[in-house]
Formats: structure tokens, sequence, C-alpha cells
């Protein structure tokens, strides 16, 4: 008998070894790219006269669903100014000192990275030279956003001598609203908050980083790191999610908590988490301090756990009614998908993260989320959240979710060593 199982044994093995080895079909990730390089050449095509950068497409707002979205009554909603009825629809444009104006540079970036496409790069370098004015800016966080994700990808793909002033005089310009006594950099100049700084400042801490690395000068970096333990300190819940909003006073007390742009005060705006993750997920790169480490972990465990949709797209607010009318917010997904890659690398159980991180992407990659090419506005991806509160750009395409999207997707690629040609 024992010698009939070993002869079944090695007969099973031996046809085991005769099979062809199975191969992941990333088929996925070519379509997206396909449609990314599609929808962004003819972008860049038809906003080339204006000046500007696209941002994402005009939509309006309902006051019942605003009000069940947001659990208040219509008393309590804000009043913002609504699209004319001939914008509706059409594509929404924005100057080089909006927050959002670095992102559409940083996809071509990307997309050429990845494509190796020429004329994707003479537009990249093209929208990027528009934002060279921003160098003397200072009114805002989002300079990160703004100079980290067009010059800093251009400095990566292209360098040269001026990205690299641009980029310091930037990061000079970033610091400059850094308060000692507080251990932050102040997010907003508008408001009745005596120092407010938003969850979503971590990601500029990214631009601090790499110019510390570029010149030496530790200043940088040392504004990042006391930044984040500061935000790390006032910004979380003991379930690990996030407000949005945290101000403080002159002498560095928190002055109140709140929300801006999530369902109420107390609740888990998806974004916002998204923006945590991604935040201390590089500070650990960056400083190899296990403090940001582990509340990178802690912010991922937190967010696959509330997540409540079966595609892993959240809703705009994990605290949102759970409804097939309730917005999806695909800018969330995509930052959480790379922020969750990077994380996969620099953990022993890093296969938890990458995982989840692909069953993001195949989501964002599907018909679903991913646009046909020409339609969409020429915009990548479909159904995200912009701030449903102020009832703006809600169920819209945003320029930043198209740009996470292909990071995460070269982040995907690279970790997993994928060859596409």
């Amino acid at each position: 008998m024992k010698k009939e199982l070993t002869l079944v044994a090695l007969t099973t093995l031996a046809l085991a070894a005769c099979q062809p080895t199975r191969k992941d079909d990333y088929g996925w990730i070519k379509k997206g790219l396909d449609v990314a390089s599609t929808q962004l050449q003819l972008t860049a095509s038809e906003v080339e006269s204006s000046g500007m950068f696209p941002r994402s497409i005009y939509t309006s707002g309902n006051i019942y669903f605003l009000t069940w979205q947001l659990g208040r009554d219509s008393a309590n909603i804000r009043r913002v100014r609504q699209p004319a009825p001939d914008q509706l629809g059409q594509r929404r444009l924005c100057d080089a000192y909006d927050w959002t104006s670095g992102f559409f540079p940083g996809s071509l970036w990307y997309a050429y990275e990845l494509t190796g496409d020429e004329a994707l790069k003479a537009q990249a370098i093209r929208y990027t030279n528009r934002l060279n004015p921003v160098r003397h800016y200072r009114g805002t966080h989002d300079l990160g956003f703004m100079v980290n994700c067009s010059y800093g990808n251009a400095q990566r793909l292209a360098p040269n001598d001026t990205i690299a002033t641009v980029m310091r005089e930037t990061a000079n310009n970033l610091s400059s609203r850094f308060n000692d006594t507080i251990g932050a950099i102040r997010s907003w100049d508008f408001g009745t908050w005596h120092f407010p700084v938003i969850i979503d400042n971590m990601m500029n801490l990214d631009l601090l980083f790499a110019v510390s690395k570029a010149t030496g000068d530790s200043q940088y970096k040392e504004i990042a790191i006391q930044h984040a333990i500061t935000t790390l300190r006032n910004h979380f819940r003991p379930d690990h999610t996030s407000w949005h909003v945290v101000s403080y006073n002159a002498d560095g007390t928190v002055e109140r908590k709140q929300t801006y742009q999530g369902r109420d005060d107390q609740s888990a705006w998806a974004r916002g988490q998204a923006w945590g993750l991604y935040g201390y997920t590089s500070c650990y790169r960056e400083t190899r301090d296990t403090l940001f480490l582990g509340e990178a972990i802690r912010i991922a465990d937190m967010i696959m756990s509330h997540v409540r949709t079966n595609d892993a797209i959240p809703y705009w607010d994990y605290d949102a009614p759970a409804s097939i009318e309730t917005p999806r917010d695909a800018s969330a997904a995509a930052i959480t998908a790379s922020a969750l890659i990077e994380l996969s690398t620099l953990v022993p159980t890093g296969e938890q993260y990458l995982d989840y991180a692909e069953k993001i992407l195949k989501s964002l990659s599907s018909d679903d989320y991913l646009a046909r090419k020409g339609e969409n506005q020429g915009f990548i991806l479909m159904h995200s959240v912009g701030s449903l509160p102020n009832s703006s750009e809600i169920d819209t395409p945003l320029n930043y979710a198209d740009y996470y999207y292909l990071e995460a997707l070269k982040r995907f690629i690279d970790v997993k060593k994928i060859k596409l040609s």
C-alpha cells in the first residue's frame, strides 16, 4: 500500500509539473493606461489655449439630497454658489493658484513614464511650466500638491537646475507657514479659526522631505517631522479615524476640532482618512521612525475595516448612509491604493495591503469607474466627491483621482515587477 501511494504521489507531482504555469492577467492595467493616455492627450490639446488646468466637471447639489446625506435640516446646510445652467456637465478649469493645479501635469508625467510616449512628455513639460509663478506664492499650505506633483515628477524624469530651484523656493514658502509654538504648518487663511490645520496637510510634507534630501538642509525635514508629530497627537480618535480640522490657540493648545468636508464633526471623511494613511506612510519612508509606521498601520487597518462597499470604493464619508444613491469617492480609493502599495513594501505583513490595493485598482479600472475614450470630458476616472457639505463636485471626475490612480498603477507595476510589453 505504501509503495502504491508513493507512485500515486509521484505521478501527481509529474502531472503538475507538466501543467503550464498560470500567469496573472494584467489586461486591466493595460486598459487603464490606454484610456489614461488617450484622455490626457485629448484634454491637454483641448485646454492648451486656455492657459489653465482641467479640474473636474461642473455639477450641482440638490438641497433634499444634501439634508439626507448630512443628516441635517435645510437651515443648517451651507449655501454655496451653484454653476450656471450652461456650465453643468462641462469641464471645470482652474488657474495655477488653485490647490489642484499640479495634478494634471503630474498625471502627464506618470503617463509618460508608464508608456514612454514622447507626446505626453512634451505636454507634461508645457503644463508644468505654467506653474512657474507659484514659486513666489505663500498663500496656501497646498504648495506641496501644486509643485511636488508637477515639478517633483519632472525632477525625477527630466531633471534640471531650474526645477530644483523652483522646488527649493516653494519649500521655503511652505516652511514660512510653520509656527514653532504650535509645531505645525498653517493650512488655511480663511474662516474664523485661529490657526487651522487640516489632515490634508500631511500630503504637503513630501515636498519638504524631497528638498531636504536634494539640498542637504535638515530644516525642511525637521519642520515636516514636527508637523507630523503634532498632527498625530491631536488629529486622531481612539478608533484611529481622523478629524478633518484641528485649530490651535496661540499657545499651542487646541481651540476646536471639527469637519469642513465630512458628514459631521465626528464622522470619518473618506478622503481625509486616505490623506492620513498616505502621509504617515511617507513619513516612515523618509525617517524610519516606527512612531509613524505604527500610525500608518493603524489607519490602514481602520480603513479596511470601515469600507462598506463590495468593490472597496468607499462612500464619500464612512458614516454616510449606506445606499445605492450615496456617492462613492474614487479619489479616496485611489489615494488609499497608492499608500497601501507603498506600505506593503515596508512591513512583513505587507501582502494583505497589496492585495487590498489590487482590489481597489481592479475596481477603478472597471467600466464602473474608468471612462470610455473620448467621454467624461477627458478625465480618466468617474465618480469622485470633492466637498459634499459645500455642494461642490459631487459624483464627478477629479484631477487628483486621476493622479493617484496613475501613481498607484506605477507603484503596483514596480512592486509586482510586471512587464506589460
